[in-house]
C-alpha cells in the first residue's frame, strides 16, 4: 500500500502530459549555402539538359553510334587485260574537268637484289621526266615507292590523257640520260643528310628491319647513301627490265576519260614494255617473311623528343582478318597534340594518352604485304614519360583479347567506313584506289562488300582477332632518341596477355 501511494505521488497529472507532447518541436536552421552549393545549382540544369536533350538536336544525329547502313551510289570501274598481261581500269566521270592517270607496278625495295635504293631512284628519275611534260600543260605529277609497290600518277585536263599515258610509257621504258641520272642520285643524297636519321620513316625502317631480320621485307626503301652514289644507268636500266613487266603493272585511270581511248593510247605506248615472266610470287616464295620478336635502340640525347613504334605480326592483304585489323586500328586511333581534343576521343587509349599528358603523338598503324603484315602502335613523347607512354599503350592492346564493347567496334566502323568514302573523292585518290586494289586483290573490290565485310566484324571478331595476332605474341620494338626510361624487351613481353585468376 505504500509503495502504491507513492507511485502515485511522483506520476505527472494528465493533463500535464497532454500540453507538453502538443507543444511544437523547434527546425534547426539550415546551414549556410557554401561554393559548392552554389556551384552544384549551377550545373544542375545543364546535367538535366544532357539527360533530356531537345528532340530537335537528335533529329539528323545522336550522342550514341550507330550503324551505318546506306552505301553510296558509284560509278562502275571497267578492266581491260591486254595480250601482254598488262591491265588498264578506269572509272569514267565525265562531268570532271580534269583526269588522273598514273601506272602502278607491283614492284619495290623487296624485290631488289641488295639494298641500294634503286626503285626509290627510278621513280624520282620517272617523276622528273614526267613533270617536264606535264606540268607543262597545266598538270601535276607524283611518284612514290614502297616495299612492294612503284606508282606515278598525275593530273591532266581531258585532252592531255593520251600525252600522259605516252610519257608513263618512256618511263616504264626507262628511256633517260646519263646526266639526268646524276643529278637526281645527287639530290636524294642531298635530301639525306639534311634530313640525316630523324622522322617516322626512319623508325619504321628500323622497325622492319628488326621484326623482319634476314628477310627481303626488311630492306629499307631509300638505302645507305654510299649504294644510292654506285647506282649507274645500266644498274636502273636493268631493274626496270626486270620488274616493270608488264603482267606486273596497272594503268589506272578515273576522271574525264573514256576507256576505250585510254586502252588504245596504253597499246601505242606499252607496246615494248618488258615481258620478264618472273612474278612476285615466285619471289615471294623464294624468299619469304619471317616474323622475329626483337628490338632495335638507337640512344641519342641530343634529339628533343623519344619515338617508338611498338608491332606485332599481322596479316596479309588477302587474309580473312585484315578487315577486322582495319577495326582494330580504328578502335585503337590516332592523336596529335597540337590537334587537342584527345580527351573526348571515342577511343580509350587516346583519352588516356591525352589526359595523362604522356605523348605528343600517337597513332595505330597496320601495313599490309603479300605473304605478312605489321601492326602496332606508334608514338612520340618526352624522355620522362616513356614509363607511362608505354603502360598504357600495351594495357589496351591487351585489353583488344578480353574486354570490347560494341559501341567501340561501332565507332570504328564507321570511321573506317567514312576513310574508304574519301578515297573516292577527287580524282586522283580514285586512280590510286584502283591500282592498289588491282595489285593487291586482282580486282577493284565494289564498295558495297567492303561495306558488308566490315558490318560482320563484331565485339566477338575483334576479341578473337586480337587473340591470334596480340595475345602472348612475340613483338618488335623500334625506339629512338631519349629513351633510357623506356622499359626492357621482356617488360613489353610480358604484357602481351594478363594474369586473370
Amino acid at each position: 500500500m505504500a509503495t502504491r501511494r507513492l507511485l502515485t505521488s511522483t506520476r505527472l497529472p494528465l493533463p500535464l502530459t497532454r500540453h507538453l507532447s502538443s507543444l511544437p518541436t523547434p527546425t534547426p536552421s539550415p546551414p549556410p549555402l557554401t561554393l559548392y552549393d552554389h556551384l552544384a545549382a549551377t550545373i544542375k540544369p545543364k546535367v538535366h539538359r544532357l539527360l533530356s536533350p531537345d528532340p530537335r538536336f537528335l533529329l539528323h544525329g545522336t550522342p550514341h553510334p550507330s550503324p551505318t547502313l546506306a552505301v553510296p551510289p558509284l560509278p562502275t570501274t571497267r578492266l581491260t587485260v591486254l595480250p601482254s598481261g598488262l591491265r588498264v581500269a578506269t572509272e569514267s566521270n565525265l562531268t570532271a574537268r580534269s583526269a588522273a592517270i598514273g601506272v602502278w607496278i607491283d614492284a619495290g625495295s623487296r624485290y631488289e637484289a641488295d639494298e641500294r635504293g634503286i626503285g626509290l631512284l627510278s621513280v624520282r628519275l620517272g617523276t622528273e621526266k614526267a613533270a617536264e611534260v606535264v606540268e607543262g600543260v597545266g598538270g601535276v605529277v607524283e611518284g612514290k615507292v614502297e616495299r612492294e609497290r612503284t606508282a606515278i600518277w598525275g593530273r591532266v585536263g581531258g585532252e592531255g590523257v593520251g600525252k600522259g599515258i605516252e610519257v608513263l610509257g618512256e618511263v616504264a621504258r626507262g628511256e633517260v640520260s646519263d646526266e639526268v641520272v646524276e643529278r637526281v642520285k645527287k639530290s636524294i643524297v642531298d635530301e639525306r643528310e639534311k634530313v640525316g636519321s630523324l622522322g617516322d620513316e626512319v623508325v619504321f625502317d628500323h622497325l622492319h628491319a628488326t621484326a623482319f631480320q634476314y628477310t627481303p621485307l626488311g630492306k629499307s626503301v631509300v638505302g645507305p647513301v654510299e649504294n644510292i652514289k654506285s647506282i649507274t644507268k645500266a644498274d636502273i636500266q636493268e631493274y626496270i627490265s626486270t620488274h616493270y613487266a608488264a603482267h606486273r603493272t596497272v594503268i589506272a585511270a578515273a576522271g574525264h576519260v573514256k576507256h576505250e581511248e585510254v586502252v588504245e593510247h596504253v597499246k601505242k605506248a606499252f607496246k615494248d614494255v618488258s615481258t620478264n615472266p618472273t612474278s612476285t610470287s615466285q619471289l615471294v616464295a623464294r624468299e619469304p617473311a619471317n616474323f622475329t620478336g626483337s628490338e632495335v635502340r638507337i640512344i641519342d640525347d641530343d634529339i628533343p623528343l623519344a619515338r617508338i613504334a611498338v608491332g606485332f605480326n599481322g596479316a596479309s592483304w588477302t587474309d580473312p582478318d585484315s578487315i577486322a585489323l582495319l577495326v582494330i586500328q580504328n578502335i585503337l586511333g590516332s592523336w596529335d597534340k597540337s590537334v587537342g581534343g584527345g580527351k573526348h576521343a571515342g577511343s580509350e587509349l587516346i583519352q588516356r594518352v591525352s589526359i595523362d599528358e604522356v605523348a605528343e603523338k600517337i597513332t595505330a598503324f597496320n601495313f599490309n604485304y603479300k605473304d605478312t603484315g605489321l601492326f602496332g602502335i606508334y608514338a612520340v613523347a618526352k624522355a620522362d614519360d616513356l614509363d607511362d607512354l608505354a603502360y598504357a599503350m600495351m594495357y589496351e592492346l591487351s585489353k583488344l583479347c578480353y574486354r570490347v564493347s560494341e559501341e567501340d567496334v561501332i565507332r570504328a566502323q564507321n570511321q573506317l567506313k567514312s576513310t574508304l568514302l574519301q578515297k573516292a573523292v577527287g580524282t586522283g585518290a580514285v586512280a590510286e584506289d584502283i591500282g592498289s586494289q588491282l595489285l593487291a586483290y586482282g580486282r577493284r573490290i565494289p564498295i558495297a562488300e567492303l561495306y558488308a565485310r566490315i558490318d560482320a566484324v563484331d565485339a566477338s571478331t575483334v576479341k578473337r582477332v586480337a587473340n591470334r595476332f596480340i595475345f602472348d605474341r612475340e613483338v618488335a620494338i623500334a625506339a629512338m632518341g631519349p629513351i633510357q626510361s623506356l622499359p626492357d624487351y621482356n617488360w613489353f613481353r610480358r604484357r602481351t596477355y594478363w594474369l586473370r585468376y
